[in-house]
């Protein structure tokens, strides 16, 4: 099984093919492919490949799924004694990719 470890959004993740992740918003329609060049670490039947930061000509390569947003967070901000009161909503946006290839 090989892995890796990949950098987006300001972000690292470890990913394997055939695993589905959500990472931070990627201006990409639904149904095409991706290829994510920050490689970081790369592992392939033991064989363990690190960057320095990153892997020359590593590529992980994914599929959009979908362009979704998450569910709500509520944001209450409160005072005692003050009649202070703030309630705010938030739905982060993420895009779901699976990843097809690690070469």
């Amino acid at each position: 099984m090989s892995l890796a470890i990949i950098q987006t959004g300001g972000k690292q993740y470890v990913v394997a093919p055939g695993e589905k992740l959500k990472i931070e918003k990627l201006e990409q329609k639904e149904g095409t492919k991706i290829e994510f060049a920050e490689v970081l670490l790369k592992e392939n039947a033991g064989k363990v490949e690190l960057g320095k930061p990153l892997i020359e000509g590593a590529v992980v390569e994914g599929k959009v799924l979908e362009q979704k947003r998450a569910d709500k967070v509520i944001i209450l901000k409160y005072k005692a004694k003050k009649r202070y009161k703030v309630k705010k909503g938030h739905k982060q946006p993420y895009t779901l990719v699976e990843i097809t290839k690690i070469s």
